[in-house]
């Protein structure tokens, strides 16, 4: 895990409320219907300003640490606030340091893997220790870059 100075990123897309227990039961999970949303053809050709053509999903307004719920937003990343499309939200992603962690390999699949450590390292009080406020997924054609804020 590199610890880096991530950028300010503002990101157009949609979202969900959510556990990560509840994602583990497929009756309750909501992510896969946002992904689905997210991930189709030209989801987001019409929202002005995009800054390149990856995919970001940010996780942010933690009640408490994984084990308690969160938002995640599933966009593009834009230069500023447009009017926003029908059913999407707007979300600043604040500079400041973080873990950079690089995901390859078959996705979802080491994706998830890669959540799963992240999960041992904070519940073995690894350092350094996750702050619990905006983390950042950058989807990508060679994979994905995971920066959890700390």
């Amino acid at each position: 895990m590199d610890v880096t100075e991530r950028g300010e990123l503002i990101v157009v897309g949609f979202a969900v409320r959510t556990t990560n227990a509840d994602e583990m039961d497929p009756s309750r999970a909501k992510l896969p219907v946002l992904w689905q949303r997210a991930g189709a053809p030209g989801a987001f050709a019409h929202v002005p300003g995009r800054v390149d053509e990856n995919l970001y999903a940010v996780l942010t307004d933690y009640e408490s640490d994984h084990h308690g719920a969160y938002t995640q937003i599933v966009g593009t990343g834009v230069r500023t606030v447009p009017r926003l499309p029908e059913g999407m939200v707007a979300v600043r992603v604040p500079a400041g340091p973080s873990m950079r962690l690089e995901v390859r390999g078959p996705m979802p699949q080491a994706l998830v893997d890669t959540w799963q450590q992240v999960w041992k390292h904070t519940e073995s009080g690894g350092t350094p220790s996750r702050a619990f406020t905006t983390d950042l997924e950058v989807h990508h054609p060679d994979g994905v870059d995971l920066y959890l804020a700390i």
